[in-house]
């Protein structure tokens, strides 16, 4: 086995850092939270088929871990699978790009499934990608410069994101439907190949194999991790109450759209606020390091993210909704750190992908809210769907209470 060197280790931290810049620069281009619901309505998309794509880019892919976990465990070195799935969203983002670019060529009825289908490749291809990514990320890079690339990682990225989504604003208001996208998902392709460079560059050196005979075992090693470590079932009660917040926004933009009639311009804005609230919220508990606790994050965040759909309710104008995907961007930002955080904090190297896989039963709820989420709001409006959201969120007080969160 080839030891992890300082020189090896120096290596991959760039070449992640690499992959992090390029990809913060393709991610306002290809916003799942804007860009792609607000794309999904102008093609004719309505409640259900919003609450499909949800599914599918949130909860759903990253249910699917639970699936791919047990196969990927099997293999000591994953840097193949890391790329398969990188390249498998870089070639959909390309594919996307090309339906819209002749999308009034082709028929609405197939063209808007067949967007479907292209969104559903590229969000397994993520889930597929981030079960090798957390197994690397915690091996490739000495454990004293884990901590710093976090860091530099959350500093460059930040910056970068606002740009793009300056950038991107600007693109969306070049032309009108369907070119506009067609050229924002190809600077996202463009972007995100140019990130998977560092990927391609990354030296995995250190094996890290957990064997999975079949489902069965796998479904026996859940039990055994859930009866050893307390702290994961209640981790997996607060990704399923808590986790459905990150995908209340793509119905706000069909709200939005239904009752206001917004444009590209307002998408744009949108982005931004979205952006900016997030980047805000990284770079200060980039400063506030080791000075806060995850438990206060966690009950503002349920505070934060009951506070949009109320407004929305009461809302009888446009003017709140910009300040309202601000919030939305801190929402975000404060549920992946946290969530993150924990999960490497309950893990080890042996057993990181496994738990990664694990973390996928976290979504059963995310994955399948937007779904009934689009139902709903089809035979009964927007309001009881707001009102079910909120008891949802409301109830990850109780598992926030007993995972008794670490700084």
């Amino acid at each position: 086995m080839t030891v992890l060197t300082k020189k090896i280790s120096n290596h991959n931290l760039y070449s992640l850092i690499w992959h992090a810049s390029f990809l913060a620069f393709a991610r306002s281009f290809i916003d799942v939270d804007t860009v792609i619901p607000a794309m999904l309505v102008d093609a004719g998309g309505k409640s259900v088929q919003i609450g499909i794509m949800t599914a599918i880019m949130l909860g759903g892919s990253s249910f699917t871990q639970l699936i791919f976990a047990p196969f990927i465990s099997n293999y000591s070195h994953k840097k193949k699978f890391l790329l398969l799935g990188i390249n498998s969203r870089i070639l959909s983002l390309l594919a996307l790009s090309i339906i819209l670019f002749y999308y009034m060529q082709l028929d609405s009825r197939y063209a808007i499934w067949l967007i479907f289908i292209v969104i559903t490749v590229f969000s397994l291809g993520g889930a597929f990608a981030n079960i090798s990514y957390t197994d690397i990320l915690g091996k490739s890079i000495n454990m004293k410069s884990r901590k710093p690339f976090f860091s530099i990682r959350q500093v460059i990225t930040g910056t970068i994101l606002f740009i793009s989504a300056l950038l991107a604003k600007k693109v969306l208001t070049i032309t009108g439907y369907p070119i506009n996208y067609s050229y924002m998902f190809f600077v996202g392709f463009a972007s995100l190949f140019v990130a998977s460079l560092g990927f391609w560059s990354l030296k995995e050196v250190i094996p890290s194999k957990l064997t999975v005979k079949n489902p069965k075992h796998f479904l026996e090693l859940i039990r055994v991790e859930l009866k050893e470590n307390g702290r994961l079932g209640y981790f997996l009660g607060f990704i399923n109450t808590q986790g459905i917040s990150i995908g209340l926004l793509p119905f706000i933009i069909l709200y939005a759209k239904e009752n206001f009639h917004t444009q590209s311009a307002d998408t744009g804005f949108f982005l931004l606020f979205k952006v900016i609230g997030s980047v805000a919220t990284g770079l200060l508990l980039f400063a506030l390091m080791g000075k806060y606790k995850y438990r206060y994050l966690l009950y503002s965040n349920v505070f934060l993210a009951v506070i949009i759909p109320i407004v929305v309710i009461f809302s009888s104008t446009l003017y709140p909704f910009r300040f309202l995907f601000f919030i939305g961007g801190i929402v975000f930002a404060i549920y992946g750190i946290t969530m993150n955080g924990v999960l490497l904090e309950v893990s080890g190297n042996e057993n990181r992908a496994l738990y990664t896989g694990i973390s996928g039963a976290g979504n059963i709820l995310p994955a399948i809210f937007p779904l009934a989420g689009g139902w709903i709001i089809k035979q009964f409006g927007f309001q009881p769907f707001f009102i079910i959201y909120i008891v949802i969120v409301l109830l990850s007080l109780f598992f926030i209470h007993k995972l008794n969160c670490k700084k």
